[in-house]
């Protein structure tokens, strides 16, 4: 991806995209504005701009800002994509975002799937809360039985060998 383009995936140059909202030059217009400007602020190490746009709830505790921080100077930030936008238009007051963001952490990829729901407060979205979306694992090779043949080629049975 080249340097300038904004991580989000939207095309546009950072500063033509999530970058004013990150700054607090702007606000986000919609719900999917401020999800793809989260998105972003984690490809660019910009924690305060995460803990800024939750929602803090009395009695609940705020943002782990150092583990924050740790996942997002971790991680190689491969992608986001939007599965699904309910409401959160300008003129709305709630929203929903069903999100896939993509990255590779200690050698490992991975998504994070979530449904997250956002809120304007005062005029501004705000990340309210999230549930993680179900996600179906698929084998890349049939499963092993415990009996067979270890696929290493040792010989032995699977649950003498590489099944321990």
């Amino acid at each position: 991806m080249d340097k300038k383009q904004c991580p989000c995936g939207s095309g546009l140059d950072y500063g033509a995209c999530c970058e004013p909202i990150i700054k607090g030059k702007t606000k986000a217009s919609t719900a999917e504005a401020l999800m793809r400007a989260r998105y972003s602020a984690y490809a660019k190490h910009e924690i305060a701009f995460i803990a800024s746009s939750c929602i803090n709830k009395e009695g609940e505790n705020d943002i782990d800002m150092e583990e924050t921080r740790r996942w997002s100077e971790e991680s190689e930030w491969l992608g986001l994509t939007i599965h699904g936008i309910s409401k959160g238009g300008p003129s709305d007051t709630e929203g929903v975002v069903e999100f896939s963001a993509n990255y590779a952490r200690n050698g490992l990829r991975d998504e994070h799937r979530e449904v997250a729901s956002f809120k304007k407060v005062d005029g501004a979205w705000m990340y309210s809360d999230g549930k993680l979306a179900a996600t179906t694992m698929v084998r890349s090779s049939p499963k092993v039985g415990r009996n067979e043949p270890c696929p290493c080629g040792s010989g032995k049975k699977y649950k003498h060998c590489c099944g321990k």
